[in-house]
């Protein structure tokens, strides 16, 4: 029976590369064989997670994603599918098998990795007019940060911290593991100081030896000119703290308010315009109000339903410095009753054809 790729990651068709990663890395840990203590569900908890392993080798990667979506896990031959399992084709491409070492054991081949606090993503409205010229906001976020006490030590003040007996001040200790890869002698993190090989003398009273504790903090946010709704503004090094390493990030999803009038189309911006018959006959100026002011623009004689005028250099600011165009949509109304006058102005028109 023809695997479903999807279906043993718990995943849509239509899932992102992200959303793909996450759902392999739950699984993975909760199927790797070395968290099976029963030697009797051992070898079905090897089977699921090299099945899991396959869907996301073949997931992971664009191309191979897109050759199973057309043509179906036979397109694979000899490769994942095969009941031998081959780790020939891993690489570079999008699985390495480097990576287990990282999500199971917390290390990587070169040694313990890098201490780094959470990542924070929070939601963001701001007006049109705002995305189009850019603002600022505030907000205040209740998070894990360096405590003002310890300033991160851990240890109070006019004390100091020791190294950890347990791992003589190096943070790991090593230890062996076995895995559907053989035994490994690895490197994992100590329980004790949390991997920082220091132990302090007498903990912070504020953060009880963390480094870290939960405050309040107002976050100042800029939010540049042309931005587009759903578009991500990363904040390096505001998001949770970690002791003795390096704070998380802060990722701020912008949402744009549609405005009633004008509406965004690429870098233009757009609106519609509703022009008499005789001013669409007739053509003249005509007063608008846009997102900068009030501006006067040329009404075209004969201008139809369905024609864009065209105001250059007042649309979306680029990046290069240059601006997209204000488009305005026409749509020419006519009247719903017709006196015996301009019945008659009427009547002459379609006597000259028109």
């Amino acid at each position: 029976m023809a695997k479903d790729y999807y279906k043993i990651l718990g995943v849509p068709r239509n899932a992102s590369r992200e959303d793909i990663k996450k759902a392999y890395h739950k699984l993975a840990h909760e199927y790797h064989p070395d968290k099976i203590k029963e030697e009797s569900a051992r070898a079905a908890s090897e089977s699921k997670f090299k099945e899991i392993s396959e869907a996301y080798h073949i997931l992971s990667d664009d191309k191979r994603r897109s050759q199973y979506d057309t043509f179906g896990e036979s397109s694979f031959a000899g490769g994942a599918n095969q009941g031998g399992w081959d780790f020939s084709g891993f690489g570079a491409e999008g699985f390495n098998v480097e990576d287990i070492f990282e999500d199971f054991f917390g290390f990587s081949r070169g040694g313990r990795r890098e201490r780094r606090g959470r990542d924070i993503s929070i939601d963001l409205e701001i007006l049109f007019k705002d995305s189009v010229f850019g603002t600022s906001r505030r907000v205040l976020l209740r998070k894990l940060s360096e405590c003002a006490r310890c300033k991160g030590k851990g240890f109070e003040p006019g004390s100091r911290d020791t190294s950890c007996a347990y791992c003589q001040g190096s943070g790991t200790i090593r230890a062996t593991k076995k895995s559907i890869f053989g035994s490994f002698a690895q490197l994992a993190e100590c329980t004790h100081c949390k991997g920082r090989g220091r132990l302090p003398e007498k903990s912070c009273k504020e953060c009880g030896g963390e480094g870290v504790s939960p405050q309040s903090e107002e976050i100042h946010i800029v939010i540049p000119p042309g931005i587009r709704r759903g578009e991500m503004i990363r904040l390096t090094g505001k998001g949770e703290a970690v002791s003795q390493g390096e704070a998380g990030d802060l990722y701020v999803k912008v949402h744009v308010t549609p405005h009633k009038v004008f509406s965004r189309e690429n870098d233009d911006i757009v609106m519609n315009m509703s022009l008499p018959l005789s001013e669409a006959l007739l053509g003249g100026e005509r007063e608008i109000e846009t997102l900068e002011g009030k501006l006067t623009v040329k009404i075209p004689q004969g201008t139809e339903t369905g024609d864009i005028l065209r105001v250059r250099g007042k649309g979306i600011p680029r990046e290069s410095g240059a601006r997209g165009d204000l488009l305005m949509r026409t749509r020419v109304t006519v009247p719903k009753k017709i006196t015996g006058r301009l019945k008659k102005i009427i009547e002459e028109m379609r006597e000259e054809g028109y």
